[in-house]
């Protein structure tokens, strides 16, 4: 999979671009403030309609302007056209010049892995971090998860408005409670069997990508749930006994919506025992195993953005990340500074200078 063309109209500090890009390697180099990042941030939004950087979609529009749009052609088996337009009133996307109506058809289309600075947050922030992290990622390949998720907590939003009602109303028939709890339970089922799949074809790769980078150590990932692997009746039980507690405080206890996720480093959880270096590592594999991942479920690779790599890690580690990629990888490298990088990297690169809200092709 790579990403042919990107064109940009008032999206941050870009009024209007139209790029090219290399299908190998593209490195993208300027000073912070530049706009390097907005322009693999675009590159992400026309994947998954979302910032890896803002939750707040307005601030994605250049100022004095009502909307950006962020227009891509994407060759897979074939070449298709991507657009989203982002609005102060909601967002649209469309495919090929079709408005796609539910964004669940359209995210699982174009497959993106990223990491960048803010990913060292990942081990050491909150659950809520790492389930976020997880659920992006896997409903880039999986359509049903994405629908499976966004079911899952509008009944859990139910859910919770019952308990209180239940909590004011002394009376009320728990009938509807017992009907919402086992939906709840049949869709976190599948969320958290879908989850640990996941998590299983991590595993398979995520130690040896570790030792091939790093040159030490067994890594894996660990799935914690509540639900165990207790089947459904055994679940509900659970919830059973908790009604009353739940009742008092106006919210469901125990479900996939409190999962996490452990890095373990030689027996150790990284999050206790591990450093930061350890941590930023540890993802950096997580990360890299994904390519895997969507190569064997969709056969072909995903595009790979490695946001300011190189202030998060010395030469040696990032030449053996670089050299344990497969050529057919489509890859988006940022950095500050061009002077520090290998020469033969630099010689393999498709580079772009990024100054003020330009972006000019050089040749080195």
């Amino acid at each position: 999979m790579k990403i042919v063309n990107l064109k940009l109209l008032n999206f941050r500090n870009y009024s209007t671009i139209d790029l090219s890009f290399s299908n190998t390697l593209n490195l993208i180099y300027g000073n912070n403030g530049s706009g390097k990042s907005n322009l693999i941030e675009a590159i992400y939004m026309l994947a998954l309609t979302k910032s890896f950087r803002t939750n707040n979609d307005s601030n994605l529009i250049s100022k004095g302007a009502n909307e950006t749009i962020i227009k891509g052609t994407v060759e897979s088996t074939e070449k298709t056209r991507y657009q989203l337009d982002l609005g102060l009133t909601g967002k649209k996307v469309f495919i090929d010049s079709d408005k796609v109506n539910k964004i669940s058809d359209y995210v699982s289309r174009i497959n993106i892995i990223l990491f960048n600075p803010l990913d060292t947050k990942i081990i050491s922030d909150s659950p809520a971090f790492r389930r976020k992290m997880l659920d992006i990622e896997i409903s880039q390949v999986n359509k049903e998860y994405l629908l499976f998720l966004n079911t899952y907590n509008k009944i859990l939003k139910h859910r919770n408005a019952y308990l209180k009602q239940l909590y004011l109303n002394g009376n009320a028939s728990s009938d509807y409670l017992d009907i919402l709890t086992r939906k709840l339970v049949d869709f976190g089922l599948k969320i958290r069997n879908i989850r640990i799949e996941y998590l299983d074809m991590i595993n398979a790769h995520i130690s040896k990508i570790y030792k091939n980078i790093f040159e030490y150590g067994e890594l894996h990932v660990k799935y914690k749930s509540e639900y165990s692997r207790k089947d459904a009746e055994k679940v509900l039980e659970i919830y059973r006994k908790n009604y009353r507690k739940e009742m008092a405080l106006g919210k469901t206890l125990i479900g996939i919506h409190h999962d996490d996720i452990d890095f373990i480093l030689d027996g150790n959880c990284i999050k206790e025992y591990g450093s930061v270096g350890q941590q930023k590592n540890a993802i950096i594999s997580f990360k890299l195993s994904e390519l895997l991942i969507v190569k064997q479920l969709k056969n072909q690779y995903p595009i790979l953005i490695l946001d300011d790599l190189f202030s998060e890690l010395d030469d040696q580690k990032i030449n053996n990340i670089i050299n344990m990629l497969n050529k057919e990888v489509q890859t988006f490298i940022t950095t500050t500074n061009i002077d520090k990088i290998d020469k033969q990297l630099l010689k393999n690169s498709t580079i772009f200078k990024v100054e003020n809200g330009n972006v000019e092709r050089k040749d080195l």
